[in-house]
């Protein structure tokens, strides 16, 4: 199968965007279509060998709003639970759509969902944690932070972990959302619209922060055991010293710790010291994505680059979507899984980097990170709409 594109993709407004402007609306948080800042690169025809077949589609809201929360789905079992910025809540059966429940808030979303162990966490607007049950969408608890929240909320066995914009981290106590401790970072004048994840085991929880250094802090206590600097600021003015860890550092089984950085590395650490393992220069502002021996990141011009997890060589690098505003990877049945500004989804071989796949979800752009499940992809646009595709063969 040959995919074929019978229309220009991009409007002449578009391909004259300037890069201060649209550098000013990504920095303030409030783009108005999230365009790149570059020309996008024109999407050219290929032998498609892999299908993204469409299985069913809801709608969900509003959608993310005009500032793009990144309010990407989550899914546990067979249900998946998406939300929009207005505050409403749904969970769908993954296999069928049928949608199991609907609620309203009386909050404004603002983060990615997180299900897990029977409840939905997620972080709002003004600057609330609240948790869901997974059954009817009734609220367990809510709990207040510091400031808005814009990451996932991240669980282990007993506290659930909260990434703020002001760089606060605060523990609460999964079961009741009290508040267990709170770690502190000093913040840059200036940094990207949006906050590292953490990730989180049950003795310690690693963060990246806006200033480019990476924390791992004691679950009992909240104290540093060690950080080190991941991305030091060059340059004069602000927006050059931007060196935000944006994304979430990945583990490995094996103790290794993956992390990338705006305007600086990607590091592999050892994790329980923070020794260096290897280092390359790729700034990324995206969770990357370990499969087996392989590293797979999205750089910030858009490239799509496999490292190996050992010694940090590239093994490939695919440049075909280069400036097209992609989400952070997903993985699908041997596939990485992207979407781009103007609401396609790519499947790129994970062996040689080669493109095998592309569909449209929406023209109103996919901003967030697809849900992934086997050869199951799960994938919400700008707008609201979430759609299931399957991959085949």
């Amino acid at each position: 199968m040959t995919i074929s594109l019978s229309k220009p993709l991009f409007s002449k407004h578009l391909m004259r965007t300037t890069l201060g402007a649209v550098a000013l609306a990504l920095l303030a948080g409030c783009a108005s279509k999230g365009e790149p800042a570059f020309t996008p690169k024109e999407l050219r025809n290929f032998d498609a060998t892999s299908s993204l077949d469409s299985v069913w589609d809801r709608h969900v809201g509003d959608g993310f709003g005009r500032a793009r929360y990144p309010i990407a789905p989550s899914r546990e079992g067979d249900t998946v639970f998406a939300a929009d910025a207005n505050g409403l809540v749904a969970a769908f059966d993954a296999n069928s759509g049928e949608r199991e429940w609907e609620i309203e808030l009386d909050s404004p979303v603002s983060s990615a969902l997180n299900a897990i162990a029977g409840q939905v966490y997620l972080g709002t607007r003004n600057g609330e944690v609240i948790a869901l049950d997974q059954r009817d969408g009734s609220v367990a608890w809510r709990s207040r932070v510091s400031s808005e929240v814009l990451a996932a909320p991240q669980a282990n066995q007993q506290l659930l972990l909260v990434q703020s914009v002001d760089g606060q981290i605060t523990a609460l106590d999964r079961a009741s959302g009290e508040e267990r401790w709170v770690y502190t970072s000093s913040q840059p004048a200036l940094t990207l619209r949006g906050t590292g994840t953490p990730m989180v085991i049950d003795p310690v929880t690693f963060v990246g922060l806006a200033n480019g250094r990476l924390a791992t802090l004691d679950n009992r206590s909240g104290q540093a055991l060690w950080d080190m600097q991941i991305a030091t600021p060059r340059g004069r003015s602000d927006v050059e010293r931007l060196v935000d860890l944006s994304g979430q550092p990945v583990l490995s089984p094996d103790g290794r710790l993956f992390v990338t950085s705006y305007n600086g590395r990607v590091v592999a650490l050892e994790a329980t010291r923070g020794g260096v393992l290897w280092e390359t220069n790729l700034s990324s502002r995206h969770t990357p994505i370990l499969v087996g021996n392989f590293l797979f990141v999205v750089s910030d011009d858009s490239h799509v680059v496999a490292l190996d997890a050992n010694s940090g060589q590239e093994v490939w690098r695919n440049d075909d979507l280069e400036d097209r505003w992609l989400t952070a990877p997903a993985f699908a049945d041997g596939r990485i899984v992207v979407g781009d500004f103007e609401g396609y989804v790519h499947l790129i071989d994970a062996r040689d980097g080669n493109l095998v796949g592309r569909t449209r979800i929406d023209d109103s752009g996919i901003s967030v990170r697809p849900v992934t499940e086997g050869s199951t992809i799960h994938v919400q646009a700008n707008n609201g709409r979430l759609e299931t595709l399957e991959v085949t063969p």
